[in-house]
């Protein structure tokens, strides 16, 4: 077999760790690609509102990735056909979509002359110029119409794929709470803050409690470490005053980072990623909005949803026109203030596991949150064991199964076959 081209069309943060990850791993497995060692695998980004600018840097640091384009770089190869660098093509390959917008690997497919395949998370659309579609569910193919329905097939939900990266876990640590405050400044500078004081709170309690914060491979120490300043972030004063510092230690030759708050707790930064081996062992985590409780939620995690409304306009991560207005240069700010009061008042759910239940799993706080009420419902949690036990029991049972990944890549091989013979 002559080498192949496989150009994987991306975007976001959520979609290059929970969706791209699971599938060139796949794509480089034997037992689920049997020419696994023949491909060269592309990353192209297209932009995103949720893009944090280091998207390129995580889809490089996968060692299954050979080369990967930056999003600022995208229009001029959607346009032409040429990257930054140059790139050179196989005269054969496959364009497999994971995120951005659908009409971008019909445009690119048809300039390369590659295959085509898209993952469908919600809804399908060009279906007379794709070639296959991976879809979620069975719902997505019923709103197709019968002609172009044998292009479909169900793989189920790539996010469930996050639980073949953690051993499984049957109990936990109850004595370790993960801290998820975000990877944006916007939800960072509340979202630090207040994660602080939980944390600070909880240990005037339960001083046996140790805490993490995964830290989001798009952030770097210095950055975080800015949000807990009370010099640096205003808001830290609104949201309990709790400041902290990073320290460093050293045990057994491992050099370790934490966060230590103004009253003596440490919490510390977990930077390798992903961090789901740890993840896993916590009894509860507080979290934003966000991918992260799509991943909590596959881990089968219990988590608390902090949603605070003290910077009503730190949300901006809305698709369509919401997204656009609410990320617009100057009076952006109004626009998110203005949606988020009315999706807030819509009482909404906003995290993924209860998106996917329709029913309130993880409980979500909305509000002028303060930390000492929520570290009450906090050691509510810890103080009965058997709470937890069932919040992770009711996440293991709505979570889809794994393997949507190794379902993806079986398609994409049997185009390929086509393809090439």
């Amino acid at each position: 077999m002559t080498a192949i081209d496989i150009l994987i069309l991306s975007n976001g943060p959520g979609e290059i760790t929970t969706w791209v990850r699971p599938v060139v791993k796949a794509l480089r497995c034997k037992d689920s690609f049997p020419y696994g060692d023949r491909l060269r695998i592309s990353v192209v980004l297209s932009p995103c509102p949720h893009g944090t600018g280091k998207e390129a840097e995580i889809a490089l640091s996968y060692p299954e990735v050979d080369r990967v384009q930056s999003a600022e770089h995208f229009f001029p190869f959607l346009l032409w056909g040429k990257t930054a660098d140059n790139w050179e093509w196989e005269n054969k390959g496959i364009v497999i979509f994971l995120g951005g917008d659908q009409f971008f690997p019909v445009a690119i497919g048809k300039r390369l002359g590659y295959s085509t395949v898209v993952y469908a998370e919600w809804d399908a659309r060009w279906y007379s110029w794709i070639d296959d579609f991976a879809v979620r569910n069975q719902g997505i193919i019923e709103k197709v119409p019968l002609k172009y329905r044998h292009k479909f097939t169900v793989v189920g939900d790539l996010m469930a794929d996050v639980a073949t990266f953690a051993t499984e876990v049957t109990t936990s640590d109850l004595s370790l709470i993960g801290l998820l405050p975000g990877s944006k400044a916007a939800k960072l500078a509340q979202g630090v803050p207040l994660c602080l004081a939980i944390a600070s709170e909880i240990n005037k309690k339960r001083p046996d409690i140790n805490f993490i914060i995964p830290v989001a491979p798009t952030l770097d120490l210095p950055t975080l470490a800015k949000f807990a300043s009370l010099d640096r972030n205003p808001i830290l004063a609104k949201m309990g005053g709790v400041s902290a510092e990073l320290i460093y230690k050293e045990s057994e030759g491992e050099k370790r980072v934490f966060l230590q708050t103004c009253e003596g707790v440490e919490i510390e930064l977990i930077t390798r990623f992903p961090a789901y081996d740890i993840l896993s062992q916590c009894c509860l985590c507080f979290t934003t909005v966000g991918a992260n409780t799509a991943e909590l939620g596959s881990l089968a995690v219990p988590a608390i949803v902090l949603i605070p409304t003290q910077q009503l306009d730190a949300m901006r991560s809305w698709d369509g026109i919401g997204g656009i207005l609410a990320n617009l240069p100057g009076i952006g700010s109004v626009f998110a203030k203005l949606i988020n009061w009315l999706v807030i008042k819509q009482g909404r759910l906003f995290a993924w596991p209860n998106i996917w239940a329709n029913e309130e799993i993880l409980p979500e706080l909305v509000g002028n949150l303060q930390a000492d009420n929520i570290s009450q419902i906090a050691i509510g949690f810890l103080d009965n064991p058997g709470k937890l036990k069932l919040m992770r029991e009711r996440l293991l049972g709505i979570r889809g199964e794994p393997g949507a990944a190794i379902r993806i890549v079986a398609i994409v091989y049997k185009r390929l076959i086509k393809t090439l013979y």
